[in-house]
């Protein structure tokens, strides 16, 4: 402690557990500094998930069908999370049988690219499915 007062410097317990305590001498809020620095670029090094949202309607049409799962395609591709849903609007929600089949076909079209998070269920008016992408190779 009187090395570390006459360098004007703190005395840092590193390891209390060891025989004998393990201490250091060092600028005790430099070391705090940098050890935020140092939490703030690995925080800035993990991947963000982006949710990309797919509206369908129970009755679908081929050619938009086509084109929302190019879409899902490029937007997995990026990496991105994918929530399809069938929106059943007034009297549709009749057609529960034909969003699942819609929403089972959509996921087996994007087998190769995607892997299912949540199998099709029943949100309200919603039928949801969610996708994230495989594992790049």
């Amino acid at each position: 402690m009187m090395i570390a007062d006459e360098l004007g410097l703190d005395l840092v317990e590193i390891s209390p557990n060891a025989e004998p305590p393990v201490c250091k001498i060092l600028d005790y809020q430099k070391f705090l500094y940098q050890q935020k620095k140092r939490e703030k670029e690995q925080k800035a090094k993990t991947a963000k998930v982006v949710l990309k949202e797919i509206r369908f309607g129970p009755q679908t049409d081929e050619h938009d069908y086509n084109f929302k799962l190019k879409h899902a395609q490029q937007f997995l591709r990026d990496g991105n999370k994918v929530k399809a849903f069938v929106f059943f609007k007034g009297r549709s929600i009749l057609f529960k049988e034909q969003g699942e089949v819609l929403l089972l076909r959509f996921a087996n079209d994007l087998e190769d690219c995607a892997k299912v998070d949540q199998l099709p269920q029943l949100e309200g008016k919603r039928m949801i499915i969610m996708l994230s992408p495989k594992k790049q190779k």
